[in-house]
This record gives structure tokens, C-alpha cells and sequence, in this order.
């Protein structure tokens, strides 16, 4: 069997060439053991047809299995020829033939330096491309980001004007001034509240002295 890859009759056919003949070659093979299967079987009903006939049905065996030897050696050097007949004339492409897929490459040459120039170009594209696409996607996560913190501030800017519309309703005046009085005052509250629990503290302090 030739050793010949033949890709480029493959690219044509949709199989090797080698394959074709090794199907070639069992389908003959095949029908040669049939043949002798038939032949042992016809020698065998004539041979019992012949009174007293003393060769028996194991000696016929034996005799059919030298002569499919005999065959098949023949066989294969006739085979051997056609291989070659089949490789060479029947299954092969010239070298002067050009399929029509690859006709593009006979119109745009290009050599082995340029088509690695343009594998590198083309690598170079794609990881520029997954980096875009990275930046792209965390552009929608920040704006996604944004939009929740655009809703909560309108939220809060809500809830400052209802406040400001209850402080108008009660006559209070402008929101902000109304607001920074309520913050003074909370302040006061709180030092107001420091100062009870300081003097609540002493008086603890005094009543368990007293009871020494």
C-alpha cells in the first residue's frame, strides 16, 4: 500500500485514495473465499454422487485450503499492479491541476511569511476585540451601577420635598432654614441630655457616700 498521503485527491474525492483501494482489495478478496466455498461445495455433491468414492470430505478441505493459498498469492502480486494502475493513472490529480477552491491562491499568492504576518495581525485583532468586549461590559456594569445610584438619589430628593411641602402646609417657612433650626435644636437637646445624665451620675454617687 503506497505510503503517499495524496491530501490533495482526498480534498477532491471526500476520501483517500488508498482508502478506495484497500476496499477494492478486501471486496475481491472477499468474493475469492466465496468462490472456493462454492467450489469445496460442488466438489464435495460430486464426489458424493460417484460410488465408492474413498476421499473424504477433510481431504477436500485441505485441498481447497492450498489452492485458496495458491490463489491469493497470485492474487495479491496481480493486486500489487493494480494498486499501482489505480494510484497513478485512475486516482491521481496532475500536478498541473488546480481545484476551483484553491483557484484564489493562484489569483493572491502569498508567502509563508506573509500568511504568518497575517495570522499575527489576526491574533493580534482578536485579543484586541475580547479587551473591548471586557471594557464594553464593565462600561454597562458602572452604568447599571449609576442608574441604581440615580434612583436612590432621586428617592432621597423625594422625600426632601415632601418634608419641605409638610414645612410650607404648618407655616414653617423655607425647608433649609427650617431644617438647620431643627438641627440646632436636636444639638441643644443632646447637650441638655449629657448634662441630666452627669448630674444624675453625682447623685448616685452621693446617695451611696451617705450610706457609708
Amino acid at each position: 500500500m503506497s505510503v503517499d498521503p495524496m491530501a490533495y485527491e482526498a480534498q477532491f474525492f471526500g476520501f483517500t485514495p488508498q482508502t478506495c483501494v484497500l476496499r477494492v482489495y478486501i471486496a475481491f478478496q472477499d468474493y475469492l473465499f466465496e468462490v472456493m466455498l462454492v467450489v469445496e461445495g460442488v466438489m464435495l455433491k460430486k464426489l458424493g454422487s460417484i460410488p465408492g468414492c474413498k476421499i473424504s470430505s477433510s481431504e477436500i478441505r485441505k485441498c481447497t485450503e492450498k489452492f485458496l493459498v495458491f490463489m491469493k498469492e497470485h492474487f495479491d502480486k496481480l493486486f500489487a499492479k493494480m494498486e499501482e494502475v489505480l494510484l497513478q493513472l485512475v486516482l491521481n490529480i496532475p500536478k498541473n491541476v488546480l481545484l476551483p477552491e484553491d483557484r484564489v491562491q493562484e489569483q493572491y499568492p502569498y508567502s509563508k511569511e506573509e500568511f504568518q504576518a497575517l495570522q499575527d495581525e489576526l491574533q493580534q485583532l482578536q485579543q484586541q476585540c475580547r479587551a473591548e468586549a471586557a471594557m464594553g461590559q464593565a462600561l454597562r456594569a458602572e452604568l447599571e451601577e449609576q442608574k441604581a445610584v440615580k434612583a436612590e438619589l432621586e428617592k432621597i430628593l423625594q422625600c426632601f420635598d415632601g418634608l419641605e411641602n409638610i414645612c410650607r402646609e404648618h407655616g414653617a417657612g423655607n425647608f433649609k432654614e427650617s431644617f438647620a433650626l431643627l438641627t440646632q435644636s436636636s444639638k441643644k437637646l443632646q447637650d441638655v441630655l449629657k448634662d441630666v445624665e452627669e448630674k444624675s451620675k453625682k447623685m448616685k454617687q452621693h446617695d451611696q457616700l451617705m450610706k457609708w
